[in-house]
């Protein structure tokens, strides 16, 4: 038989279950896409590893396209591994980070919620293990079994705990959003919303930025090299800045490495550059840009609200709001996560009311910060 023929019979028993754990392990310090080593399998009594340099990971398509569950931690990085390898990531799945998260542990490692939840004590993973070279150590295979085996059982441990305290449904919106978000390919006009430095310059730069950083997305795709090896974060922020209009001066600017631009590569930026300058791309109506200082003082008044009723709560705050996604609702942008969902029944309305001066903020003589009804009265 071959190794495929067995994948394929592996893969149907695992669709009869109701659930089952994943995990991969990989490598992408020196590509662009994840360098696949591993995908390990666990349910029932079962635990399987598979090679991905050995045999296809096609019929993997059918267990993650069933109607089981796949338990995962952490899975951001490995649904997107999971894209790229075999074309899709699981129809359903759930995040034992993320039902950590409501039951207030705030980004809680899989070695701690086993101790906390299982008492179980697994021995902590070597971060330089080379995933990639063959034959894989006992050790590797056994550290690498030991990421889905007891997955099933945290799960349902959680789940549990969710169920007690009315949060499974809140937890499986969250996991829903997240495998959603997974699921689509990124695009290359996006890329600068992912640097800090381009997130920080004037609006009328963003078009600039939109242009040079999907160059340099789209570029190192191409080659399949790190973002970092075509253009550094530092040097892309400042041809934006330059927009260079020569070789010469695209040369000149701070953090261009002669040797990784070469001239054809230079005059293709340039191109785009010159592109860009004659018919600038459409900036986002929800970017976030450098204009939200008149927000500041309410954002960070809201935020330690926000941040002290999560952990009375028991709810990881970052979980509930993030600054930005507080500075998102207070915008009214679309999409802003308080303004949907159990976040804003829960939360978002009570700033609602805050923002259109229906409520107040009071200081407990505890230190607390509490939201109550607004009596208008001046002191």
């Amino acid at each position: 038989m071959t190794h495929e023929a067995r994948l394929v019979e592996l893969v149907a028993e695992a669709c009869d279950a109701p659930s089952y754990a994943l995990d991969t392990e990989f490598h992408r310090e020196q590509t662009y896409y994840p360098r696949l080593g591993l995908v390990q399998l666990a349910w029932a009594d079962r635990v399987i590893l598979l090679d991905p340099l050995a045999a296809s990971l096609e019929p993997l398509g059918a267990l993650l396209d069933s109607s089981a569950t796949a338990v995962m931690h952490a899975p951001d990085q490995d649904l997107e591994i999971l894209r790229h390898a075999v074309g899709r990531v699981p129809a359903t799945l759930v995040d034992t980070q993320t039902a950590a998260g409501f039951c207030g542990m705030r980004s809680a490692s899989l070695r701690d919620l086993l101790a906390r939840f299982l008492d179980i004590d697994v021995a902590k993973g070597d971060r330089l293990t080379d995933w990639l070279r063959r034959p894989l150590r006992p050790q590797q295979l056994e550290y690498a079994a030991g990421d889905v085996v007891h997955l099933p059982a945290l799960w349902a441990a959680l789940r549990d705990r969710l169920k007690d305290r009315g949060r499974l449904g809140w937890c499986e919106e969250e996991c829903e959003v997240l495998r959603i978000r997974q699921a689509a390919s990124r695009r290359p006009e996006d890329a600068w919303q992912r640097v800090r430095e381009l997130r920080r310059l004037p609006r009328r730069s963003q078009p600039m930025a939109i242009a040079v950083a999907a160059w340099r997305e789209s570029r190192a795709a191409r080659l399949d090299l790190p973002v970092r090896y075509v253009l550094s974060d530092l040097a892309l922020a400042a041809v934006v800045q330059a927009s260079p209009a020569s070789q010469t001066a695209l040369a000149a600017v701070r953090g261009v490495d002669s040797r990784a631009m070469s001239p054809a590569t230079g005059a293709e930026l340039l191109e785009v550059i010159n592109k860009a300058r004659l018919k600038p791309p459409q900036v986002p109506r929800n970017s976030r840009g450098p204009d939200r200082s008149h927000l500041q003082p309410v954002v960070s008044l809201v935020s330690a609200w926000l941040s002290q009723v999560a952990r009375d709560d028991q709810l990881d705050p970052a979980l509930v709001a993030t600054r930005a996604d507080l500075a998102a609702f207070l915008e009214a942008e679309p999409g802003a996560r308080l303004g949907a969902g159990w976040r804003y029944e829960r939360y978002g309305s009570r700033v609602e009311e805050l923002m259109t001066g229906k409520a107040a903020v009071a200081l407990e003589p505890e230190g607390k910060l509490r939201i109550e009804q607004r009596s208008g009265l001046p002191l």
